[in-house]
């Protein structure tokens, strides 16, 4: 009998030779579910960091990609702040405009009540009688408006605000601030001097064009 077996003991409870197993305090249970936590809570950690990382290195990049292009939008010049072609000329006032104006209907009379509006409503006046024979009878509409090339953006468009629906033409004489104002089959009579001098201030101070900006932002 073993000197590590008990007085009385023997059978299967008899212990032989000179070694025995160790005997080890359990673990308790909670320190097991602490390091399953534990385990768990570093794992979310490893995984929180590194989806910042991705952040950092793909979506700040694009954010700040954005930012520049939303900043470049914001510094483009709007279109409102570009005057129109029509303000950066300087057009002529009625008293330096000569309208020379000749009948092509077989009315009379219109050219010379027509002649003594426009001149109430301070444009000079010129020839005063009946059109051409390449006119007379031959012009369709309100009236044709004739000029030099270089009327056609300046003393023509003025004339223009006194009768509306006429047609603008050049030909080739040397005066721009000399014009006709050919009276057509469908004419009536000059627009409204109210309605004239609204058209007249408009076409002086044009309103700018809507903005563009946005646009393609």
């Amino acid at each position: 009998m073993s000197m590590l077996t008990p007085p009385g003991m023997g059978g299967k409870y008899r212990i032989t030779g000179d070694k025995y197993p160790r005997m080890r305090r359990g673990r308790p249970h909670s320190r097991i579910v602490l390091a399953v936590v534990a385990s768990v809570a570093a794992i979310g950690l490893i995984g929180w960091g590194s989806f910042q990382l991705v952040d950092v290195f793909s979506g700040g990049d694009k954010a700040s990609a954005a930012g520049a292009k939303s900043g470049a939008c914001e510094r483009k010049p709007s279109a409102s702040a570009s005057p129109g072609k029509a303000a950066a000329q300087k057009l002529p006032k009625p008293s330096q405009i000569t309208v020379n104006v000749l009948n092509a209907t077989a009315r009379g009379g219109l050219a010379k009540d027509t002649a003594d509006e426009l001149k109430k409503r301070g444009f000079k006046i010129g020839d005063v009688g009946n059109a051409t024979k390449a006119y007379d009878k031959k012009v369709k509409g309100p009236g044709i408006l004739l000029g030099a090339s270089a009327a056609t953006d300046a003393a023509l468009p003025v004339l223009g605000t006194q009768l509306t629906g006429a047609e603008l033409k050049a030909d080739k004489r040397a005066k721009p601030t000399e014009v006709d104002l050919i009276i057509g089959s469908d004419f009536k009579k000059l627009a409204k001097k109210p309605a004239a001098d609204k058209a007249l201030t408009a076409l002086s101070h044009p309103k700018p064009k809507p903005s563009a900006s946005g646009a393609g932002c």
